[in-house]
């Protein structure tokens, strides 16, 4: 079975893969100082309360945070015996290379939602993923990577707005009953809602002049289905494009299709 980890700057998700469906999905907080044993003991005892024994044969990384991929190498050595795949990593094939600026570094995870994404929907894609930044993918029809956008997140917004101005209080989003807001609060959720919305539909309309032709819109990450519900902005969700992206680059990597 293949372990599939993805760690984000918030967030890292672990998935088993049984080489048809996911058996389970586990997140932790992203930590740079979680040792290879602290994973275990957390991983192990989640397991326990799956009722899960899985025989993990292999073990794929995506990583925006450099600092925890050795633990994570010294976590899938130690307790299963195997080398990882490393998106990102010179020993990790990718299916379609990007197409970029010469010497640019594509963030791991972009490079795996292209691959998720044009394995299930196939080329002339956007792909928008609402993480700790929000970032916009152009999959070109061979399914390359060949650039894109990055705009800060939803939840770092509002969490600037608190950090910044001393005035305006820690809110959660959701979709406001009105533009107008009548109080701080239902501005402050105005404002992030209604202007992410105005910042999908600009880039993905800006990005379609450019390119001259109609894409399909991708969106993944927890909250685009809240953006989704209130506007047609994307022509798909998929809650696990991330690690179905993963199992896509390791099965290439494996010599599968």
């Amino acid at each position: 079975m293949l372990l599939a980890i993805d760690c984000g700057n918030t967030n890292t998700v672990f998935s088993i893969w049984d080489g048809h469906r996911f058996l389970c999905t586990m997140r932790t907080s992203t930590h740079h100082g979680r040792t290879a044993d602290a994973y275990f003991t957390w991983f192990s005892t989640l397991l326990t309360h799956y009722r899960i024994e899985p025989q993990i044969t292999d073990v794929i990384i995506s990583s925006t945070v450099p600092r925890v991929v050795f633990n994570l190498r010294v976590f899938a050595d130690r307790f299963f015996g195997c080398r990882p795949l490393v998106v990102g990593k010179p020993e990790c094939a990718l299916p379609h290379p990007p197409r970029v600026d010469q010497g640019t570094i594509v963030g791991p995870d972009r490079l795996v939602n292209t691959a998720g994404a044009f394995d299930r929907h196939g080329g002339n894609l956007i792909v928008v993923d609402f993480g700790t930044a929000t970032t916009f993918d152009v999959v070109d029809h061979d399914g390359a990577y060949v650039g894109g956008l990055i705009a800060p997140g939803v939840n770092l917004s509002l969490e600037a707005l608190h950090m910044a101005a001393a005035a305006l209080p820690h809110v959660d989003i959701s979709k406001p009953q009105r533009v107008v807001g009548t109080n701080t609060v239902a501005c402050m959720q105005s404002g992030i809602f209604w202007g992410y919305v105005g910042l999908v539909k600009e880039c993905c309309a800006r990005i379609e002049a450019e390119r001259g032709e109609t894409m399909r819109v991708v969106a993944t990450g927890g909250l685009a289905p809240l953006f989704q519900e209130s506007e047609d902005l994307f022509d798909v969700y998929e809650d696990d494009l991330t690690m179905h992206g993963l199992t896509v680059i390791h099965s290439y990597n494996k010599g599968g299709t």
